[in-house]
């Protein structure tokens, strides 16, 4: 959180204006850069509403809590109050929205969307949204994991009248959602006089939940099965529930209208999409929409295939490849979701492609073409191979030829990397993939970072995280020769070597050999800790604490990286690759390996220079202990 007082501080301190310095200055602490006017424009007209009327209810000695992060994502909520609840005497919580806006109508197909004039897209309703901030913290906050009837939610519309909102109430439907107004100012003091009590002071509750452990992420292939067969597993936030909707909404249009419409859902690591593809496939199964999941990458569909189909084999033909639609009947889709399409390439055509097949059609028009509604998810920053060719642009533009409506919906907030931005953020500018250059990291509480003086260090770190029951794996450049896999019971070639600590990377085929999983497998079977993960496997995937040597492809060199296409051992960087290509290709691996930890994230590099770059701009030891789970 940015800030935390009791009522009777927060109204003081908005007053003389310094309660907004102090939050601004604590934002770029956090986040690395100064927060927009807007958002600073908002902090000033809102809080100081918010203040008066927890004041005027007689409870000025209940916490408040600005910009309250939620746990393991980027998004913050405007406020959480805390305080006892009046009868019960447990603690209470309520999430507060507050919104500036005067007036807003609900979306014309969907109440849970409406229109601001402020914005040129729909935006989720303020109900809908604080509601799913409860919920997510009830499902992530061990401190109300088991006490749902704690947390409470409202939308206050503070500068709103009646009229002018009174459609977004049609989805009013229990305490976490709840909509006030100016106008119903009265209502509201009412309303938080039933969640907080006038008698007790509020900050042993916000210690409480401040302290409450977050509960285990549900990691996304372990509940697969339950997404795609039976219900919602991940609750999904403002613009992820924005972009859900899009494309459902798109798939009922297309249905009766006989039209097709492409949508594109952009987004950083982490910021959902794959979650986002699945909810999307799992609500249109149910509803008996003809519909698949296609990607570019076996690991992620061959993990789809065995944990969401674990027991239906019908399940597992709803997971295709972007190859898999050359010869497909146009529109034959209601929907085709297209996970990972940073990895479509140019055409679907290879070595094995029959003659007849070879038409020479462009892999981006046949995913179009199979659909009314092609759903593309992807991040432009993980293209990692020649070849690969997602792009927005790109597909804009073949929607465009042919006349298709085409809707590009961003992502902005992130659930991997613990939530953090800073750290995003600080991956980004160390591999010169934004302007700045690199910077120092300062530990924001979300991730944690470390740089190891040794393999030998980097695996005894991680193997002690496992033994509290963390999740763990060590990935690294594509720098080291891949050896043929050994027959089975044979041990596996130790070929990742540095210095005279050595270990296997991880198996390319479909079997289980002396133990190790298959490729496909290597992110999610505790068992592929025993291998090292090339880009391959685990571009896509998420554990705890990641493991990343950087090889000597990635080299700084006085004040500046060069890459060193040399030093790769990739077989796709072809002589014909230019130098460019090589050097942007590189980066964006070691982005992707550098993104894959929820919990932490531990470095090292083969090349002293670039080790001693990353001391300096990492600062702390091994001795920074995590805790336990």
């Amino acid at each position: 959180m940015l800030f935390r007082a009791s009522a009777k501080t927060v109204a003081v301190m908005a007053l003389d204006g310094s309660l907004f310095l102090h939050i601004t200055d604590r934002f770029v602490h956090m986040h690395g850069y100064r927060p927009g006017a807007s958002e600073v424009r908002s902090w000033e007209r809102s809080i100081p509403v918010l203040a008066a009327a927890l004041n005027d209810a007689g409870l000025g000695d209940v916490e408040v809590m600005l910009e309250y992060a939620l746990p393991l994502n980027s998004k913050r909520a405007d406020v959480v109050l805390a305080g006892v609840h009046p009868v019960t005497g447990e603690p209470s919580y309520v999430v507060v929205e507050l919104k500036q806006w005067s007036q807003a109508l609900p979306h014309e197909d969907d109440p849970t969307l409406c229109h601001v004039d402020a914005y040129a897209h729909p935006v989720l309703n303020p109900i809908e949204q604080v509601r799913r901030y409860c919920e997510y913290l009830v499902n992530f906050n061990g401190a109300v994991a088991e006490h749902r009837h704690r947390v409470a939610g409202v939308a206050f519309l503070h500068n709103a009248t009646e009229f002018g909102v009174t459609g977004l109430r049609e989805i009013e439907r229990d305490s976490h959602g709840l909509l006030f107004t100016a106008e119903r100012r009265g209502a509201f003091l009412d309303h938080l006089r039933t969640r907080l009590s006038d008698k007790h002071q509020g900050a042993r509750a916000a210690d409480e939940l401040h302290a409450g452990a977050t509960v285990p992420s549900k990691q996304l292939m372990s509940v697969a099965a339950e997404e795609v067969r039976e219900r919602t597993q991940f609750v999904l936030l403002d613009e992820q529930q924005v972009a859900y909707r899009m494309v459902l909404n798109a798939v009922e249009k297309a249905k009766h209208a006989d039209r097709k419409e492409v949508v594109i859902v952009t987004g950083g690591p982490g910021t959902g999409k794959s979650v986002i593809a699945l909810q999307l496939l799992g609500e249109l199964y149910r509803r008996g929409v003809p519909a698949l999941h296609a990607t570019g990458s076996q690991s992620f569909t061959k993990t789809m295939r065995k944990v969401a189909g674990a027991r239906k084999r019908e399940v597992q033909d709803l997971f295709k490849y972007f190859n898999s639609f050359m010869t497909a009947e146009k529109n034959s889709l209601g929907a085709l979701i297209c996970d990972e399409a940073h990895r479509i390439r140019e055409t679907s055509a290879n070595r094995y492609t029959r003659a007849e097949n070879r038409t020479g059609r462009a892999q981006i028009d046949e995913l179009i073409d199979v659909a009314y509604v092609p759903v593309f998810f992807l991040d432009e920053h993980q293209v990692v191979r020649p070849g690969e060719m997602g792009t927005v642009a790109e597909i804009k533009a073949a929607a465009a030829k042919r006349g298709i409506p085409c809707r590009v919906v961003p992502l902005d907030s992130q659930f991997r990397c613990g939530g953090s931005d800073a750290y995003l953020r600080w991956v980004v500018r160390l591999l010169g993939l934004e302007a700045g250059g690199p910077v120092a990291w300062e530990p924001d509480g979300r991730m944690q970072l470390l740089v190891a003086d040794s393999p030998q260090e980097m695996e005894a770190f991680l193997e002690a995280r496992r033994t509290q029951g963390y999740g763990a794996r060590m990935s690294a450049g594509y720098c080291w020769r891949w050896s043929p896999e050994p027959k089975p019971g044979a041990p596996l070639p130790p070929d990742v070597v540095v210095g005279d600590w050595a270990r296997p990377w991880n198996l390319r085929g479909d079997r289980s050999v002396s133990g190790a999983p298959p490729a496909a497998l290597w992110a999610t079977d505790p068992a592929g800790f025993g291998q090292v993960g090339c880009v391959y496997t685990a571009q896509g995937f998420e554990y705890d604490w990641s493991g990343v040597i950087i090889g000597p492809d990635l080299l700084w060199r006085g004040d500046r990286w060069i890459t060193d296409r040399t030093a790769s051992k990739d077989p796709v960087f072809r002589t014909s690759t230019p130098d460019t290509d090589v050097d942007r290709l590189i980066r964006n691996t070691y982005k992707v390996l550098l993104t894959r930890g929820m919990v932490g994230t531990i470095v090292y590099s083969t090349d002293p220079e670039t080790r001693e770059k990353l001391r300096d701009l990492v600062s702390g030891g091994l001795e920074r202990e995590p805790a336990k789970v």
